[in-house]
């Protein structure tokens, strides 16, 4: 069953973390976490290891 997620964390953009916040659908937690891997290494060009995620929730809606 797909789920609304909401992903919080924080990514190295230049010198600095930058914070995020980030919905989407998902099937787990797990595959909420590597789409935001994914998606924030194509569009940031940001290793795996410089993204670091706080926290992944589940939310109405």
């Amino acid at each position: 069953m797909v789920k609304l997620f909401q992903v919080k964390g924080k990514f190295l953009m230049g010198e600095k973390m930058q914070p995020f916040v980030k919905e989407l659908k998902s099937d787990s937690e797990k595959s909420a976490a590597e789409a935001i891997y994914s998606e924030l290494g194509s569009k940031h060009n940001t290793p795996r290891n410089k993204i670091k995620i706080d926290e992944i929730k589940a939310v109405e809606g």
